[in-house]
């Protein structure tokens, strides 16, 4: 196999039809690593219509396989994967530019989330019997596999997304294709590999790396999808889903956050809560370069606290160690590409315009034995005395910008923090467990964290209010996403209807 035959269709790996390439960048140095193939409308279309034979086909077919089959196949992935661990590390930070610590991570959780869905799948019911009033009646709703599953995922997280989406969709029985971003597809290239040898039967992974048009484009619109995932920008994820809705498909959209951190004074009553509360502030907005959707980019402050947090949050920003991921000491990688480094600039820039005040950060570092001057490298950068007009607090940056608004009572703190279009994710951080429960119940956003920032379990809903999407991944829910609800009614004693 040749490096840009990176589309799977049907079992076989191949080149573009047209044949494409694209090459995928180092970001930290701007070099080529690999040419992928530049896949088009024929890939897509060869791609579903293998994943439709793989679904409706004969005896034998992936939505026809035995639960402790379908579950003992994840199984096998997840041991594939940490046999892999180093290597897909490495795949992962070279493509994104993050860590390799924050690679292993990944690997680890993509783990979890494949032994997650295997146990799910294997401990359910066999249905759930509804009392139709009757002895005569046998009355119960099952579950059936949704059919093929067109999955986009994104180029921030492309390999822990993917798992959101491929092992639930396995472990309903479907079949899918996916479409990783053309800027990162190489972690997910490794994957569908494993699960080829962990014994997936041919047809029911399929993969077309290419952009988003037309590659995306004409899975969201074709008419033998019957469910599409998208994760991604708020812009492409609304015109990719409303082509998605014309052929009443079931779909599912995850579209980014503008997350609140909101930090009471009391959190910061003793020393080691103010350095643990500065420690999950600087978390919360710099893991990965704030390329996250559920970072905490907005720091949302009590007053009387906010000169001497927002000073020691600075002074400790300034020291996190900006370089190529794969070195040793580095803390924080490079932006994704070049387009990713010029949105931020403009983004700081905009912001200082309107008058924010520049504590940390705010231009391009010095090129450094770690840090490659071709590289798209951008510091950690503090914007204090912001407030909710300001474009930079209102839009998803995406990139390692943390804003600073302030609040004097409870209420402001929750208006300040549901003040957005956005609703993914927030945290409340507070000694008083009283309040933090209040305020955590009281802020529309799908997930909330108290005292902590970041963590996420497979076993927990992960989902969003407003502009934030469509859907729920990860926990039941996310297995519920995939699959349809059938009620079998079956009349015991069937007898003849009179009509009058």
């Amino acid at each position: 196999m040749s490096a840009s035959e990176t589309i799977h269709v049907d079992g076989v790996w191949l080149p573009a039809a047209s044949g494409d390439t694209r090459e995928v960048l180092d970001p930290a140095d701007a070099t080529i690593i690999q040419l992928v193939a530049e896949g088009g409308v024929r890939d897509a279309d060869a791609a579903v219509a293998a994943a439709a034979r793989a679904f409706d086909g004969g005896a034998g077919v992936w939505p026809r396989t035995p639960v402790a089959e379908r579950a003992a196949l994840l199984r096998r992935v997840a041991d594939l994967l940490q046999r892999d661990r180093e290597e897909i590390a490495l795949i992962e930070s070279r493509d994104t530019g993050k860590t390799l610590e924050e690679g292993r991570v990944d690997v680890d959780d993509v783990t979890n989330a494949f032994r997650y869905f295997a146990d799910v799948v294997t401990n359910e019911s066999g249905g759930r019997v509804v009392d139709a009033g009757s002895a005569d009646v046998h009355s119960v709703v099952v579950h059936e596999p949704v059919g093929v599953c067109a999955l986009i995922t994104p180029w921030n997280y492309p390999l822990l997304q993917a798992s959101w989406k491929i092992a639930p969709a396995l472990a309903a029985g479907n079949t899918f294709v996916i479409k990783p971003s053309e800027v990162t597809p190489l972690s997910t290239v490794h994957l569908i590999r494993l699960l080829v040898a962990a014994g997936l039967p041919a047809g029911v992974a399929n993969l077309v790396t290419g952009a988003g048009v037309p590659v995306g484009a004409r899975l969201a619109e074709h008419p033998d999808v019957d469910l599409f995932s998208f994760t991604g920008g708020l812009v492409s994820g609304t015109k990719a889903g409303q082509a998605a809705v014309a052929g009443a498909k079931k779909i599912a959209l995850e579209l980014g956050g503008k997350n609140p951190n909101v930090v009471f004074a009391d959190a910061c009553a003793t020393e080691e809560g103010f350095d643990t509360a500065v420690d999950q502030a600087l978390n919360a907005a710099f893991i990965h370069s704030g390329q996250v959707c559920s970072a905490g980019a907005r720091l949302i402050i009590e007053e009387s606290v906010r000169d001497r947090f927002v000073t020691e949050l600075a002074r400790r920003a300034e020291r996190i160690k900006l370089g190529r991921g794969t070195e040793d000491g580095v803390e924080c990688g490079p932006l994704v590409s070049q387009q990713q480094l010029d949105k931020v600039e403009a983004y700081v820039a905009s912001a200082l315009a309107e008058g924010a005040r520049l504590r940390c950060g705010g231009a391009r570092p010095e090129p450094s034995e770690v840090r490659p001057a071709t590289g798209y490298f951008y510091p950690p950068t503090v914007l204090d005395g912001c407030h909710r007009e300001m474009t930079v607090v209102r839009e998803e940056t995406f990139g390692p910008i943390l804003t600073v608004e302030t609040f004097t009572t409870e209420d402001e703190a929750v208006a300040l923090a549901n003040d957005t279009e956005y609703g993914l994710a927030g945290a409340v951080f507070s000694a008083d467990t009283a309040r933090a429960r209040r305020v955590a119940a009281r802020l529309r956003h799908g997930t909330v964290w108290i005292n902590d920032y970041h963590p996420y379990l497979p076993q927990a809903e992960w989902g969003g209010f407003g502009k934030s999407g469509i859907g729920r991944e990860l926990g039941p829910t996310g297995l519920d996403e995939y699959r349809e609800s059938k009620h079998i009614y079956e009349n015991l004693r069937p007898a003849p209807v009179r009509w009058f």
